[in-house]
């Protein structure tokens, strides 16, 4: 069933949106989630949306867009078509196990929702996942990410009716990645919510790469929220690549929480989108724990991108590092916030965090703001920030030795990019987002080639 959510307060109007498909939204569910939701909903009321006054969403006022006429869905659409004809990974040499997500819902030709390896490892439907492992996963879901003081979250718990689920027993390893292709294909503006669930237990190993897509052109919103559990000696790799069309809004919320000697990488590289919040908290809660948080971002037009991070040092001798760098084209603005929070408890601490941006016009702008809080006294902690432009001296040299001017510029902002990119530890990956980040410096569109649909216009 689909509901048109029309222009008025918009707190109201999706706290009444509740109400009116609670039976929908609870139907064959634990009780267990019927109260989490019931909770969620009640603090979405009490936070309501960011204001512009709010120091955390300063840059990016999100409400607006909240409160336009939205199709949203609590079961997923019938749609006649054939994914293979539209749409492609253009990779051909990554090999990955390629789970579909179609407007939030598990998409899937063969019926099969859920998959069942036999050392243990368990993925596919998170929906059908709280069907039939109802234990496991109430082990986890909403342990992680918080939706009592996080608008976003708790409105997205409150709703979210599939993603995926990714479970990875003690000392299993995944023999190939998990790669997720989001897809958003309407005749109607629509809004989608989705979860998703991955828990690495006790020296477990798993790569995850995400594709964000948009494959036809009316106006996509999409509040995401992915949860993920780092467990003793484990090691979780993520990568995003956020490719969507201007008409998209698009909001993620990454929670990562890490034990003992494990190791966490995330990736969010945004080669397209209208608007963009990107939200990460690490949680870094036993000794020895490693984590790197790395973006990037090209953007031109009025796109607006903004960053926002967290990492907090609960316990000793953990180190993160964060590599945040953009480049902005036309009258495009971007936004970053990271902070890093040593508890008192949390001494031997390393971190270190950067922000870099490259402004290619006047109108470009970008905001940034790296953050300290430190409570322990014995730390290796840094921050810094750069917005500038094209280094003259370089550009200078470089003509110098025969290179054409625009193709010595092209050659600097790759070398600026070039850094977070390989940082992608897939090497097919890494090529093909190499690939796209040259042509998109190039101005090209950087929709993959074997996508039939031009969602760029």
């Amino acid at each position: 069933m689909k509901t048109m959510t029309e222009p008025n307060d918009t707190v109201k109007k999706f706290t009444s949106l509740f109400e009116e498909h609670k039976e929908e939204i609870f139907a064959s569910e634990p009780g267990y989630l019927s109260d989490m939701r019931q909770e969620s909903i009640r603090n979405f009321e009490r936070l309501g949306f960011p204001k512009k006054k709010d120091e955390n969403y300063k840059y990016v006022h999100l409400e607006p867009f909240f409160n336009g006429s939205l199709e949203s869905r609590f079961a997923p659409r019938n749609l006649e078509f054939d994914v293979q004809e539209i749409f492609r990974c253009d990779i051909p040499t990554l090999d990955t196990y390629v789970l579909l997500l179609l407007n939030g819902f598990y998409y899937s030709t063969s019926g099969e929702k859920l998959v069942r390896q036999d050392n243990g490892i368990i993925f596919g439907s998170l929906r059908e996942a709280i069907a039939q492992e109802p234990d496991l996963v109430e082990k986890y879901l909403g342990k992680y990410a918080d939706s009592v003081n996080d608008p976003f979250v708790a409105l997205n718990t409150a709703v979210a009716q599939d993603g995926i689920f990714l479970y990875i027993p003690e000392k299993q390893e995944l023999d190939k990645p998990i790669q997720i292709i989001n897809l958003l294909l309407s005749d109607d503006n629509e809004m989608v919510q989705h979860r998703n669930l991955f828990i690495t237990e006790k020296s477990s190993k798993a790569e995850v790469i995400i594709c964000d897509h948009t494959l036809s052109e009316h106006l996509f919103l999409t509040n995401s929220v992915s949860e993920m559990a780092v467990m003793e000696n484990a090691s979780l790799d993520v990568v995003r690549m956020q490719n969507e069309h201007n008409q998209s809004v698009q909001i993620t919320n990454s929670w990562i929480e890490q034990q003992k000697n494990s190791n966490a990488r995330h990736s969010t590289i945004t080669l397209h989108g209208g608007r963009v919040r990107n939200n990460l908290n690490v949680k870094l809660k036993g000794e020895n724990a490693y984590c790197d948080a790395n973006g990037l971002f090209l953007i031109d037009k009025q796109q607006h991108v903004d960053n926002y991070t967290i990492i907090e040092h609960q316990k000793p001798n953990c180190v993160s590092n964060q590599h945040y760098k953009g480049v902005l084209d036309d009258a495009a603005t971007g936004a970053f916030a990271g902070k890093i929070h040593v508890f008192r408890e949390a001494q031997k601490t390393e971190a270190y965090q950067t922000n870099n941006n490259v402004l290619l016009t006047r109108d470009a702008k970008m905001r940034t703001k790296p953050q300290l809080e430190i409570y322990a006294d014995d730390v290796k902690c840094s921050h810094g920030a750069t917005v500038g432009q094209i280094d003259e001296n370089a550009l200078f040299y470089l003509q110098t030795r025969g290179i054409p001017r625009e193709e010595a510029r092209l050659m600097l902002m790759y070398a600026f990019a070039d850094d977070v990119i390989s940082g992608i530890r897939e090497e097919a990956l890494k090529k093909r987002v190499a690939d796209l980040v040259s042509r998109r410096l190039r101005g090209e569109l950087a929709r993959c080639d074997n996508c039939a649909v031009n969602c760029y216009d």
